[in-house]
């Protein structure tokens, strides 16, 4: 599938809003990936399909995850949206035809991991950066990661756990380990 077809294909599945932000996320991922020296395009693509599992129902993720064998762990039993980045990974392989490199970009975009490579990492952040979010602090870290991308992620993972726990939501163990990595 060439670049139009995906987009055709994800305005049948996405919410415009979801539709916009995936577009938005396509957008940065070019940016930052020039900036990093990353492959343009390739990293558009994978800012173009990070969410495409982020609207599945709660029925359709347990089939998915069924039907394919997938791991769940205790958070996202119980946050099932997380799954969101394994499932969109898997269809990234499955149906887009992506490569590994892709695929784990998605796989971490949502929790981060410490293995991340910086492709991933760029993936993350065009994610929490694109044009469409407007909370506080996306001016600031659209900055940093324009300069510096672990400083950016450490950033974004500080806000983000502060804001899970105003929320009362759990943390998922690969964001404090991503955290705790950055820092040593």
């Amino acid at each position: 599938m060439n670049i139009e077809e995906v987009k055709n294909d994800l305005k049948q599945i996405l919410t415009e809003k979801r539709y916009n932000h995936s577009l938005g996320t396509m957008k940065m991922a070019k940016v930052l990936a020039k900036i990093y020296g990353e492959d343009e395009e390739k990293a558009a693509f994978a800012g173009l399909i990070h969410d495409v599992a982020k609207e599945m129902s709660k029925d359709e993720i347990l089939e998915y995850v069924a039907k394919h064998n997938i791991e769940m762990d205790e958070v996202e039993e119980k946050q099932l949206g997380l799954m969101h980045a394994k499932l969109g990974a898997s269809i990234a392989k499955e149906k887009y035809h992506c490569d590994e490199e892709i695929q784990k970009a998605i796989l971490y975009h949502t929790t981060g991991n410490k293995k991340m490579d910086k492709f991933a990492k760029i993936i993350y952040l065009a994610d929490k950066t694109e044009e469409n979010r407007d909370y506080e602090e996306v001016e600031e870290l659209r900055k940093k990661a324009e300069t510096n991308l672990d400083e950016a992620i450490l950033y974004t993972l500080d806000f983000t756990i502060q804001k899970s726990i105003r929320n009362k939501r759990l943390i998922h163990p690969d964001t404090i380990d991503l955290r705790n990595y950055l820092l040593s």
